[in-house]
């Protein structure tokens, strides 16, 4: 039997998670392949029960809605995971028992290293969403020292999530407050560093767009979209017809997918073949 990971989710058909990990697979000459599998809340456990005995599954990525969901049927937490309250790689090492891990803080801040290396004398970041994607982003944010406004349709959600993950004065906003136009005279943002976040599934295939009105958005601000089907979201076309620079789903999925893949397969990924990557999944 050949050794095999997957991606878990519902809906799972959009994921483009075998397509990178096969590419690398490949590229690597390493033996193993990498699938996927439609997984119903209801049959999470059942899932779980089934993979654990197999000794060819290394584990699996874990997309919505199971990051929270899965965590009580693990064994152990990575202290990512654990920190975060969320895991997206489970790990099935060599004693058979289950690891839980969460890769998304490290793939979403990726492409955001070449800003981060600069100082500031302001970091501040606008995060659209509450689920469990967004956890790992306002913790992965908070730790690079940003103050943060979340927005959610459960403001009392976002409150709690900021508590768990950021310390220090940030704040929280109903999400539809960013759908209506602003007037506010924003500050000289020289020396800063602003991030607008879609965490929501808003804009994914067959979901409605992420109603956001880029007068909210500093001058100068990074508009960062975690959707991946499309690429290019109606929120990051509208973000470069208001003069922002950009950041897809793309970058922080292949950030973090690398990660998983060092974990389920014991090698490093081609990074220099992300060109050659980002072109078969676009095409």
């Amino acid at each position: 039997m050949t050794v095999y990971a997957e991606v878990i989710g519902d809906p799972i058909t959009q994921s483009k998670s075998p397509k990178i990990h096969r590419f690398w697979l490949e590229a690597l000459g390493l033996p193993g392949d990498y699938r996927c599998a439609h997984v119903k809340a209801d049959d999470l456990a059942d899932y779980i029960a089934e993979r654990r005995p197999d000794p060819d599954w290394c584990g699996c990525n874990v997309t919505m809605p199971h990051k929270q969901a899965v965590m009580p049927l693990l064994d152990r937490l990575d202290p990512s995971a654990e920190t975060i309250g969320a895991v997206n790689t489970i790990v099935r090492e060599a004693d058979g028992l289950l690891t839980g891990h969460n890769t998304d803080a490290a793939g979403f801040i990726e492409p955001l290293r070449p800003f981060l290396r600069h100082r500031h004398l302001f970091r501040m970041a606008r995060v659209l969403g509450t689920g469990g994607a967004a956890r790992a982003i306002v913790s992965a944010l908070a730790g690079e020292g940003f103050v943060l406004v979340l927005a959610g349709r459960d403001p009392a959600k976002a409150e709690t999530l900021l508590a768990e993950l950021a310390e220090g004065e940030h704040h929280v906003a109903p999400l539809d407050q960013f759908a209506t136009p602003s007037d506010f005279a924003f500050d000289d943002r020289a020396g800063c560093l602003d991030l607008i976040v879609n965490a929501t599934s808003l804009g994914m295939t067959g979901q409605p767009p992420l109603a956001f009105d880029f007068s909210h958005a500093p001058p100068g601000s990074i508009a960062y979209d975690i959707v991946t089907a499309p690429t290019d979201t109606p929120f990051l076309q509208q973000a470069r017809v208001a003069g922002l620079r950009t950041v897809d789903g793309l970058e922080m999925l292949i950030g973090q997918a690398a990660v998983a893949f060092r974990l389920f397969f014991g090698a490093d990924p081609p990074r220099d073949r992300d060109a050659e990557l980002r072109a078969m999944l676009t095409s």
